[in-house]
């Protein structure tokens, strides 16, 4: 790891944010996402994971690394995660991808309309991982208090408020589920979410392998499984985030692993928030078309636990919405 590169990258930004068509970015954001879009060249050995940020990202990207090694731990503890799985929108990830000759495998969180225009005319396989947005705006509350790369929350009240606006990095989630769904029914993108993967870790897992052409052993999958639980991760230090410089991230604020549960929502919001979101939800999504027919990697069964407020799957039944879905 090239630790005093990451340092005088994070010692050259302010401890804001920039803006770019009216959403906000980390400072480590690329200077230039036009250029990105225009020249970038996709290509159709690349495999890339694409998320909201706190969806689950290093989870779905630990699990796509283990695979990629059949099981075999050894590059996951020994290279950290962002040299393995590279940031497309960082200059410092960027240039690492560029150097890849293999099968590339990287990571983003932009917006649909930032992203280079080259993916959506290749055979690149993309994995999208979705989370119940509560769990996100918690999850996002208390890890952007530590980055020092954007704008801190003061309390849970105002990003609260932030989110349902979008003025959080990478803007809007209701604009960025809402722009990848678009890839729903493509053969080379693949919808999963993070209930998903809590519900049925192997099952997820397998679809996942099968996705990518990977055909693993019973054995090669129980060490993939092995290796991706919360507590394995949470004590790896190449997929922690602990070794990310100091100017990067405050340490003592927060952690990534800080409990990889669901619902923890319910911890957080009051009543009064709860149906505030709800009504943001059945807003923003509503304008969703339904998928034509039932295609490849379960799309439209994934599309309606979004049209549906995610179902039981992800709705408490604390919320007024959850009472209002009709299966």
């Amino acid at each position: 790891m090239d630790q005093t590169k990451l340092e005088r990258l994070a010692l050259g930004m302010a401890r804001d944010h920039v803006w770019m068509e009216g959403i906000s970015f980390p400072t480590t954001i690329l200077g230039d996402l036009k250029s990105l879009q225009d020249e970038f060249v996709a290509r159709d050995e690349d495999v890339i994971v694409i998320s909201y940020p706190k969806s689950g990202t290093n989870w779905i990207k630990e699990i796509i690394n283990l695979i990629r090694t059949r099981g075999d731990p050894s590059w996951v503890q020994s290279v950290v995660s962002w040299e393995r799985t590279p940031w497309l929108e960082s200059s410092f990830g960027l240039e690492l991808i560029k150097k890849q000759k293999d099968a590339r495998f990287y990571t983003s969180h932009l917006p649909v309309q930032f992203f280079p225009k080259t993916f959506f005319t290749s055979k690149a396989k993309c994995v999208y991982i979705v989370r119940n947005p509560r769990d996100i705006l918690v999850s996002g509350y208390h890890f952007w208090k530590a980055v020092k790369v954007t704008k801190n929350p003061d309390s849970f009240e105002g990003y609260f408020e932030w989110f349902l606006q979008g003025n959080v990095p990478f803007g809007s989630w209701f604009d960025h589920v809402g722009g990848w769904l678009q890839m729903r029914g493509k053969e080379n993108f693949l919808f999963i979410s993070y209930e998903e993967l809590h519900q049925d870790r192997r099952a997820s897992v397998e679809k996942i392998s099968q996705f990518l052409g990977t055909k693993l052993s019973p054995e090669q999958l129980d060490s993939v499984l092995k290796n991706v639980t919360f507590q394995a991760m949470k004590d790896n230090n190449m997929s922690n985030l602990s070794l990310l410089p100091d100017t990067l991230m405050d340490h003592s604020k927060a952690c990534l692993m800080r409990k990889g549960i669901v619902g923890d929502w319910e911890n957080h919001f009051t009543v009064a928030q709860s149906e505030a979101f709800d009504k943001v939800y059945q807003e923003k999504m509503a304008g969703i078309p339904p998928a034509s027919s039932r295609g490849s990697n379960g799309l439209t069964r994934l599309h309606r636990v979004h049209r549906l407020d995610f179902l039981r799957l992800l709705c408490s039944q604390r919320s007024k919405l959850y009472m209002m879905i009709d299966i």
